[in-house]
């Protein structure tokens, strides 16, 4: 068995099967860590969920969308925060709802991180001063300190260390922030959120050789148009 990352999907289902094609993985024998961002941006959250649930070993860690639709799907919650980030393409998909149980059980047991050989993997990022446990989930989502750290580290020198995992996988801020829609590499954090909500693509990556394998660019499979156009 492989285990594989992948990238923020946010709701492009096109990019993901050109992922799973393209780095050969067995849908039967190879595992799949989604680093969190199914839902919310491109209109085929309900298609790429659907896929995942047929793969025989996935596992979600939770991102901050992915939570932002379970509200919805739960209590019918839409804040406009929410609504004007892609939500409002998540409800589209669903045909306004109800959210199929099985999507709403595997949204609901996406975990906050999973430890796996030595590494880690969380949607947005960890305190490494304060153990995983004492974390909430909302810091889990949304922290970006762990990659700057990470980044300011890097400027010193390449043999960096951010805590004592092997690596560290995480997804939650694009790579097009450091003008790149390839996977960034700073100590040993590896950040595969390479912009497949935005005009970027998204990226799938063998954990152990660090092989990646990418999409074409997200807005070429929709005719053009960006998944989303505003940034939490």
């Amino acid at each position: 068995m492989k285990t594989f990352v992948i990238g923020d999907i946010h709701g492009a289902y096109k990019a993901l099967l050109q992922c799973l094609d393209r780095s050969g993985f067995d849908r039967k024998g190879d595992r799949l860590i989604v680093i969190g961002d199914v839902c919310d941006g491109y209109p085929e959250v309900r298609q790429c969920i659907d896929e995942l649930l047929m793969l025989e070993h996935c596992d979600l860690v939770i991102g901050n969308h992915d939570l932002w639709s379970l509200d919805w799907a739960l209590r019918g919650d839409k804040p406009e925060i929410w609504t004007s980030q892609g939500g409002d393409r998540t409800i589209a998909s669903y045909n306004g709802g109800p959210m199929p149980q099985a999507h709403i059980d595997f949204l609901k047991n996406g975990r906050p991180w999973l430890e796996l050989d030595g590494r880690i993997f969380v949607h947005g990022g960890f305190d490494p001063a304060v153990p995983l446990l004492s974390h909430d989930v909302q810091t889990l989502v949304w922290d970006r300190n762990l990659l700057n750290m990470a980044w300011q580290k890097s400027l010193i020198g390449d043999n960096c260390q951010v805590s004592g995992y092997k690596d560290i996988f995480i997804g939650h801020t694009t790579t097009q922030v450091y003008n790149t829609s390839e996977p960034v590499h700073l100590c040993n954090v590896w950040d595969v959120d390479t912009g497949a909500g935005w005009s970027g693509k998204l990226t799938i990556m063998d954990v152990e050789t660090k092989k990646y394998w990418q999409s074409d660019f997200t807005p070429e499979l929709y005719g053009g148009v960006p998944g989303r156009t505003r940034k939490e």
